[in-house]
């Protein structure tokens, strides 16, 4: 006869039938905790992705999330890629102009601690609130596919800035775009109008104001692009720096972190964002200085490059432009060749007169 005994050998992770014949309290004991501890390695994230909570920083996050799928089977079952939402500074203060409470940092600098304290391996970023510098120990090795950089205008009651009859108030809380506003249309009034994209529409209807700029690529992620009731062109508005550009930061240690990266790197993107970013060092830009610049592959393959440097009130304007092999050294001495000549223009006087 077989003598049924539950040993320590062949307990509950074997399923023997000596603990079906007769269970043991110990036996059961160690069957739970084993599903207990399968389970909870089952919903271990292998990455982490941290972003702001606004639909549009969500949305990017999502999209980012998708590629990483897309790219990598073992990334591709539920819950091997968990989105963390993490409140900025930028996010809280909303009644303020963002050169009052401390500049562009503000969306990210929050986000970049929790990537340095390991609570999240990846930040995603748009590319136009990532200060010039990146926290040590950290990199950013990836930027998406550029989305179109233009602006959107949205008015209830005129088809584009120029029907706007004197008076008028466009809301926006962007200088560059105040400026350029003021430059063209001094007639027009320009009041800071922050918030995020849902609710700057819902002032424009609510009757804050009589329009507003928003930029085209984050209407086109949210699926919103209906919305524009224009859109302006590159010569009337210059874009933001990096504008429809999305970047991925990881902790500069982490080697598998930057493989995932860089399967997803846009080198056309990273390039033009990089010679942009350079103009705007050497200008060493702030949330007080408006600065715009954009550089793009031409129809002959080149890279072309047009700066720009302004009073907010847009009484003076110092513009530039460039040409030269869509090379990340030439496109970056470019930049910051630019960056130097604007500077030289404007002065040591005009940037004290905007502190």
């Amino acid at each position: 006869m077989v003598s049924l005994r539950c040993t320590t050998a062949h307990h509950s992770l074997l399923g023997s039938p000596s603990c079906l014949a007769r269970p043991r309290r110990g036996c059961t004991v160690v069957r739970a905790a084993a599903a207990v501890e399968a389970g909870a390695q089952a919903k271990v994230s292998l990455i982490r992705i941290g972003t702001r909570g606004s639909p549009l920083a969500l949305a990017q996050a999502h999209e980012t999330r998708d590629k990483l799928k897309a790219a990598h089977s073992e990334l591709a079952d539920d819950g091997a890629v968990e989105i963390v939402i993490i409140k900025t500074t930028g996010d809280m203060i909303l009644d303020k102009p963002l050169a009052d409470i401390g500049g562009k940092g503000l969306f990210t600098k929050e986000i970049d601690d929790a990537l340095l304290q390991g609570r999240i391996d990846i930040a995603v970023h748009s590319m136009k609130d990532v200060p010039t510098y990146l926290p040590e120990g950290t990199i950013l090795p990836c930027n998406l596919p550029r989305e179109d950089v233009r602006d959107a205008f949205i008015c209830l009651t005129a088809n584009s800035l120029a029907e706007l009859p004197a008076g008028s108030v466009v809301g926006s809380a962007s200088l560059r775009r105040q400026s350029q506003i003021l430059y063209r249309y001094p007639s027009l009034k320009v009041v800071n109008f922050r918030g995020n994209v849902q609710t700057r529409l819902r002032k424009l209807k609510e009757g804050d104001v009589h329009a507003t700029l928003l930029a085209l690529a984050g209407l086109k992620r949210l699926n919103m692009a209906e919305t524009a009731t224009s859109v302006l062109s590159v010569e009337e508005m210059l874009p933001a720096v990096a504008q429809g550009a999305i970047g991925i930061a990881c902790r500069s240690n982490d080697d598998k972190m930057m493989e995932y990266l860089s399967s997803l790197n846009h080198e056309d993107t990273r390039l033009a964002v990089a010679s942009e970013r350079e103009f705007l060092a050497v200008l060493d830009g702030n949330c007080r200085t408006p600065i715009a610049a954009y550089a793009y592959r031409d129809k002959d393959g080149n890279c072309s490059f047009r700066g720009l440097l302004a009073s907010p009130d847009g009484s003076t304007v110092f513009e530039t432009t460039r040409s030269g092999p869509y090379s990340f050294d030439d496109m970056v001495a470019m930049g910051k060749d630019a960056g130097h000549e604007l500077k030289a223009k404007a002065g040591p006087g005009f940037f004290d007169s905007l502190q």
